[in-house]
């Protein structure tokens, strides 16, 4: 018989399954990832995680949902109003990333597993488009030296996607944050300001 008999409170008996539900979905896959495993991992019974969750996608569903609003939080709060804009940016690259690097977990969720499901793409895409807006805005801020027609939209298009791909890197141990924040912070804005080479005719 599975353990977690102990009356908890319904909030915490959730938080409970979803942080189980997290660390098996990160590690086996949707499809690989079955409800008796989960049930394992939070240590009860796979009827009480049905009670809770109807169905592994009901499940997955919620994982992506915590996850995502736990990440706009983090890096929303980097976005501090008391800084200079172009250090603003920076924080929110930093904490993207330091983000990621503590909760590798729910980063391949949401990248890995959420993205590559047609049923919660959307979330997915509801998520890196609120991150892009953002981006935009913080760019448009930080850029004060910016050609008149710099597509600010199209740059937090750029940033966030290649941020996505240092980070899958990060969660996977392949860089350090330190110099993954480095590269994202060197790309950005030195495109932003427009530091390209000279061409000669």
């Amino acid at each position: 018989m599975a353990g977690g008999t102990k009356r908890l409170p319904r909030a915490v008996r959730e938080q409970q399954m979803l942080d189980a539900a997290v660390k098996v979905f990160s590690r086996n896959g949707f499809y690989e990832t079955s409800m008796d495993a989960v049930a394992r991992e939070a240590d009860i019974s796979k009827p009480m995680l049905y009670l809770y969750y109807g169905s592994k996608d009901e499940l997955f569903a919620a994982c992506v949902g915590r996850e995502a609003s736990r990440f706009m939080q983090a890096i929303e709060v980097d976005a501090s109003p008391s800084l200079p804009a172009s250090q603003r940016l920076r924080a929110v690259i930093a904490g993207f990333l330091a983000y990621v690097d503590t909760n590798r977990d729910a980063w391949r969720v949401m990248y890995r597993e959420a993205t590559g499901q047609a049923a919660f793409a959307s979330l997915a895409h509801a998520n890196r488009e609120r991150v892009v807006d953002m981006t935009a805005v913080l760019l448009k801020e930080a850029s004060k030296h910016a050609p008149p027609d710099t597509d600010f939209e199209m740059y937090a298009v750029a940033l966030v996607g290649s941020g996505e791909a240092i980070a899958d890197r990060l969660a996977s141990g392949m860089v350090e944050l330190s110099r993954a924040v480095d590269i994202m912070w060197s790309f950005i804005w030195g495109g932003i300001r427009g530091e390209r080479s000279d061409t000669k005719g």
